[in-house]
């Protein structure tokens, strides 16, 4: 029996305009009043999922978000935090070092804070023009401090060009941190092993939900560990061809209620 539902947002809730469909509105509330967690399980902060959270009236009490790729767990009521793991500054610096030598452009998220560094005056960053919730400052890595929140590192730019550059990233990378696509031309970092299923077995725990009576849905390579983890792992019919191998189901696209119709197919039975 699925006792809880953790759902990725772009390409898997949102549609392409960035809304939520009246079917997967309707499926979600259908779920809910069943008595189902319904986790919205993403990279963003939680102040830039809040009018999704209002929208779909997961504002109540034992409400639950899983931000910043499992790097938080949060109560969204009150915004408490269940779990927190960032980025050292020794690990920023070292991203930074990467993404200079590369080069990429490089993005320091801290809470609704973003702090952005030009490592190559060539190659700007367009994160502002993909996330308008946060608040950004200019920064230098010589400005960065021990004691500043570093929830994440994340590189926006032209998708051929960052496909160019991350085939250049080493395996030794790839080994300390979780390096990841969320969309075509996001690269994020994280510490390693904080990925969306490390986010879900905090909140499992916490609510004494077992892997087994999840249903998770994406469509991206960090959707992959909570694809993997849960009982029921549903990938999009746009997911990449990597996250589909590894799901249990593959429902429709994230323009045809895709969301809703797995929920319909294994929750409201």
């Amino acid at each position: 029996m699925i006792k809880l539902v953790a759902i990725d947002l772009d390409g898997t809730l949102l549609t392409d305009a960035k809304t939520i469909s009246e079917g997967n509105k309707a499926a979600l509330a259908a779920a809910k009043a069943q008595g189902v967690k319904i986790v919205i399980c993403t990279g963003r902060p939680l102040i830039a999922i809040e009018q999704y959270l209002e929208e779909l009236n997961l504002l109540d009490a034992g409400d639950y978000s899983i931000t910043f790729n499992g790097g938080l767990v949060q109560k969204n009521e009150s915004a408490e935090v269940l779990g927190k793991t960032a980025l050292t500054l020794t690990q920023v610096k070292d991203i930074y070092a990467l993404l200079s030598a590369l080069p990429l452009p490089m993005d320091i998220l801290s809470d609704s804070k973003c702090l952005q560094l030009v490592t190559d005056p060539e190659h700007i960053s367009i994160y502002p023009t993909m996330n308008k919730h946060l608040t950004y400052f200019d920064a230098t890595i010589d400005q960065l401090e021990e004691e500043m929140l570093y929830n994440k590192v994340v590189s926006a730019i032209d998708v051929e060009y960052l496909d160019q550059q991350m085939a250049k990233i080493s395996e030794e990378y790839k080994q300390r941190y979780e390096v990841f696509k969320t969309r075509a031309n996001l690269l994020e970092f994280m510490p390693k092993g904080v990925t969306k299923a490390f986010g879900l077995e905090i909140l499992g725990k916490e609510l004494g939900i077992a892997a087994s009576e999840m249903l998770t849905l994406g469509d991206e390579a960090n959707d992959l560990p909570m694809i993997k983890y849960a009982g029921v792992g549903v990938a999009m019919a746009n997911a990449t061809d990597e996250v589909k191998a590894a799901a249990d189901y593959v429902t429709t696209t994230n323009q045809e209620d895709g969301v809703a119709k797995a929920i319909e197919k294994f929750v409201l039975v």
